[in-house]
């Protein structure tokens, strides 16, 4: 049964990502799933090297759909340290955990954990069918023995981010697209994502990059580093066809604030075009993951792979920033903080 008092009426709420991590969630990809088209074995080392950066730095768990799954999946990361892997057998439908994976809460108060399971119809119903990655958060919450609140709203965890301390991003062109939540109205959308995910400001900016078939996914746009700090991806070729949008985000981000207060903003710069078989692809550096100890970006053999992670290394220069070639794994429409869902430790 749905639990009647919202996570925040009972004290949760949605830890930063760069709070300590107990582990980080995958779903490993499907050969026969469509985000790799004909190109499941050239990703499987990045995947292989984004795993074994990761264990460097904290325990992985990995759904699989079956024994030959994770077979499959072992043998990829043959040789990696095993004591801190950990496969579950939860079928997903596609790679991305970010999106389908649950949402982790916690307070201070026993259970001090706890799962939100939004509602989720693969990006506004564009790649069905989505049926095993809409369970996923639950399943999990089963297997960990977690308590789970279920908001009845479509939510992708690639679409917001928060700083922990109560401020939440997100964007117009995917929370308010017709292809999620219809029946409901931008107020009734901000009161979820604050009795769900505990956070009381809610700063929205407008539209996503070109290629990105999320609608306009945050992660690949703007991230907090700090609580009143963000990096923001910036494009300075005039004529290319981000960036309009993102100048506009940025005026947006100069003009918000938290607590009253301005934020601090970083300029991340775009790499260049990459198009493939005539689709331009969503690769941006924005779309990094922080684990404990390391942040794992997306580089594209650019020379703003450089600039990037001098941005992040100054974000966090407590962690190494390490780049991973993603030419590869973007021809999926993602990168590291798609394929990644952290569980907050207690």
């Amino acid at each position: 049964m749905p639990n009647e008092k919202t996570p925040a009426a009972l004290g949760y709420r949605m830890p930063a990502e760069w709070e300590p991590h107990t582990a980080t969630w995958l779903s490993w990809p499907r050969r026969e799933g469509i985000s790799f088209p004909d190109s499941f074995d050239r990703v499987r080392p990045i995947l292989r090297t984004m795993v074994a950066a990761l264990l460097e730095s904290e325990p992985v768990n990995i759904n699989v759909c079956n024994g030959a799954h994770e077979a499959e999946a072992r043998a990829t990361l043959a040789g990696l340290p095993n004591e801190y892997l950990t496969f579950y057998m939860i079928p997903t439908d596609e790679p991305w955990c970010r999106d389908h994976g649950p949402i982790f809460l916690t307070r201070e108060d026993e259970p001090k954990l706890a799962v939100v399971d939004w509602d989720y119809n693969a990006w506004g119903g564009k790649y069905p069918p989505c049926d095993l990655d809409e369970v996923v958060p639950t399943r999990i919450a089963e297997k960990l023995g977690l308590p789970v609140y279920y908001p009845r709203m479509i939510l992708e965890g690639g679409s917001i981010d928060v700083n922990g301390a109560g401020a939440l991003l997100t964007t117009e062109g995917c929370l308010l697209n017709p292809n999620r939540n219809p029946q409901l109205t931008r107020e009734q959308i901000e009161q979820r994502l604050r009795d769900y995910l505990g956070v009381r400001e809610i700063l929205w900016l407008g539209d996503g990059i070109e290629g990105d078939d999320t609608d306009g996914h945050i992660d690949d746009l703007t991230r907090f580093v700090g609580e009143g700090t963000v990096v923001t991806a910036v494009e300075a070729d005039e004529f290319d066809a981000n960036h309009a949008p993102l100048q506009t985000n940025l005026e947006r981000l100069r003009g918000l604030t938290i607590n009253g207060q301005p934020l601090e903003i970083a300029e991340l710069p775009m790499p260049t075009k990459i198009v493939r078989e005539g689709l331009r692809l969503p690769a941006s550096y924005a779309n990094f993951y922080i684990a404990n100890e390391s942040v794992l970006l997306p580089a594209f053999a650019d020379p703003n792979d450089d600039v990037a992670v001098a941005v992040l290394q100054g974000a966090f220069p407590q962690r190494r920033v390490i780049p991973i070639d993603c030419r590869e794994l973007i021809w999926g429409l993602g990168a590291f903080h798609c394929l990644t869902q952290q569980q907050p430790a207690l």
